[in-house]
Order: C-alpha cells, then structure tokens, then sequence
C-alpha cells in the first residue's frame, strides 16, 4: 500500500470515528436538543468565569517554550504556541504534527535548528510525561476518597509502565555520552527491524545524533527542570479548570461529581488525547469523558453539554488565534540577526541556552 493510500484509509478510519461519535454515540446518551437548552441558558457569572479561566489556559501555553528556549520573550511565545497547537487541530498525527509544526515556525523566525530541536524535545518529553502520570495520580486520589473505576484503573498502570520506561531511558540517554550512544544504537536496530518488516527503508545516525542531543540538552535540563515541572503543572491544571468550571456552569453539581472524579474523567481525556487517530484527539476524548463522567454519577445530558462546553473552550480560542497567527506570521518575527541569535542569546553564558559550535540536532525526536 502506498503511503497515500495509507493516509488516506488512516483519514477515513479518523473521520468515521468522528462522525459516529458525534452523529452515533453521544445523541444516544443525550439528546442534543436538551443539551442546547442547558448551554443556551448558561448564567453570565458562569460565562464571565469560562472566559477567565480560557484566558488563564491559554496563557498558560508559553511558559514551558520560554524556559526551554531562552530568548524567546513572552509576546512571541504566547502566538507561537497557539499557532503549533492549531496544528494539532487540523491534520491527524497529534504530537507528531506538533513537533513539525513547532520546529518549522521557529526555524522560519530564525532560531538555530539545534536550539529549535532541544526545546521542541524538552517540552515534548515534558509534556507527554505529565499526561501519562496524570492517571496515577487521579487513581490515587480517588483511592484516597474511596472510590475507584477499572477503565481509569487499567489507564493508570499502562500510563505508569510507560513513564516508568520512557523516564528511565531518559535517564540513561542523560547520563553518559557512552549510554546515550548506546541507547541510540538499540533503538536504531530495533525500529529498522520494524521498518524491515513493513518495507521501508532504514534509519540511521541516532546513536550520533543522542549524543549530540545530550550534549546540548543535559545542563539546560539540570538548571531548569523544576521551572520545566512546575509550569507543566500550571499549564495542566489550568485546562482541568476549564472541565471543572463547564461541569458546574451546566449544573453538574460536587453531589454528582466530585472535583477528583471530575480530575479522574479528565485524566483519562488527556491520556486518550495521545492517540493520534483523529486531530486533537476528537471523538475518543468526548466519549471517554463522557462515560467516565457518566459513569461517576453525572446526569447524563448535563454531563454532555460539559463536555462540549469544556472541548469548545479549549479547542475553538486555539485554533482561531492559531490560525491567525499563522496568517501574520512574517509580521511577528522577534527583533533577531541573520544567524538567528539575539543579542540576550550572545551574552548569555556557555551552556545556557547556547548552541556548541559544530552541533546540530535537526531533527530529534519530541
């Protein structure tokens, strides 16, 4: 099969899932006629409050690019991040086109790909480790409360084994540039024995290439882990807060759902979310968080017009500024010299942020 027409059956098999979900699944657990007569009705104190804690998400977004790219300042930072997650909107892939889209828009305002690389990989590890330790951590608050649900249960232990893997082979790629190679090495073999299977072509240079991305990753890591941590928290719960505001706005009320079952069902929506099946995870994270929610004690027509309020506030603002961003993206090029590095880059000192000469990471994984 040719590679269009596997993105053409895996556009097809996206765009079912999508169409039963919406126009299949969630009419049968609520009609949307009455959904539309709770959203319509929203009082205004809740709808003052959903666009505040919008706000405060999508603020949110440019912290962790700041810190991992030194020198990009706040006012370019913040369109940036809403135009490379709008592009996670529109084409299926998830955080594969988020990496593309993230090193390309960079690249285009002039930032060294070395640098590029490095932040999109320390943000894209951050980020991905955080949602899947999120349902542990939502199983083990709902232990805590007593009670407990087996899909969340079996999402936390999958999440767990896979954090457990992925930070520990990032441990070992940080370590030594002996074990970074190495690491590189088995997993070039590995993944060309899957290419191998499926008639593609080789990869090569990754032992190299961790070696080098280590190199350029270990210090800025060492110094601005926790600053990395904590605004992933930020970012995180900021999103939850938008899920908890739309539960209460439609009158889902603490009674029905808890704001840890209400954290439960959410974590178990930004897990389904890595998915790369449909752009932005459309379709598996409604029904996931629906059923969970549902299943927690929400009424059934409350719980779906949350969950579309809380999609169409996250997904819609970002899309619509990214978009736009992407429109006016030659007029919000930061102040930057022909070699892509700003006069703050030059005086910062070696390591911090700098890329060592002869170093060049283009493409590294996210």
């Amino acid at each position: 099969m040719s590679k269009r027409a596997r993105n053409l059956v895996f556009g097809a098999v996206g765009l079912a899932v999508v169409v039963v979900t919406f126009a299949v699944v969630l009419p049968k657990i609520a009609d949307y006629g009455d959904v539309w007569e709770i959203v319509k009705d929203l009082d205004a104190k809740w709808l003052l409050l959903l666009a505040g804690v919008v706000v405060l998400n999508i603020v949110t977004y440019a912290p962790p690019w700041m810190i991992a790219l030194p020198g990009l300042p706040f006012r370019q930072a913040l369109p940036f991040t809403q135009a490379s997650t709008a592009f996670t909107y529109i084409a299926p892939g998830g955080g594969l086109v988020g990496m593309a889209g993230s090193f390309g828009l960079l690249r285009a305002w002039g930032f060294e790909s070395g640098e590029v690389a490095r932040a999109v990989a320390i943000t894209g590890i951050w980020n991905q480790l955080s949602n899947l330790l999120l349902p542990v951590v939502a199983v083990t608050l709902l232990s805590i409360e007593g009670g407990q649900d087996a899909l969340l249960t079996t999402a936390a232990v999958v999440g767990a084994v896979i954090f457990t893997v992925v930070a520990g082979a990032l441990a070992l790629i940080l370590w030594t540039d002996g074990l970074a190679h190495s690491v590189g090495a088995l997993a070039e073999r590995v993944v060309n024995r899957l290419l191998g299977v499926m008639r593609r072509g080789p990869v090569s240079g990754w032992s190299d290439g961790l070696v080098r991305f280590r190199q350029d990753t270990v210090g800025l890591i060492r110094r601005r882990w926790l600053l990395l941590t904590l605004a992933a928290v930020a970012g995180n719960l900021a999103v939850f807060l938008v899920l908890l505001v739309s539960l209460r706005a439609v009158g889902v009320s603490s009674s029905e759902v808890t704001w840890i079952e209400a954290f439960a069902g959410w974590s178990l929506g930004r897990a389904l979310q890595l998915i790369p099946l449909t752009p932005g995870g459309v379709g598996p994270v409604e029904l996931g968080l629906t059923g969970l929610l549902v299943g927690l004690g929400g009424s059934n027509v409350e719980v779906v017009a949350a969950v579309l309020v809380y999609r169409a506030f996250t997904v819609l603002p970002t899309l619509l500024l990214g978009l736009a961003t992407i429109g006016a993206w030659r007029w919000l090029r930061p102040d930057r010299d022909e070699e892509g590095v700003d006069e703050a880059a030059r005086k910062r000192p070696a390591g911090e942020g700098a890329e060592p000469q002869g170093r060049d990471v283009e493409g590294a994984p996210r």
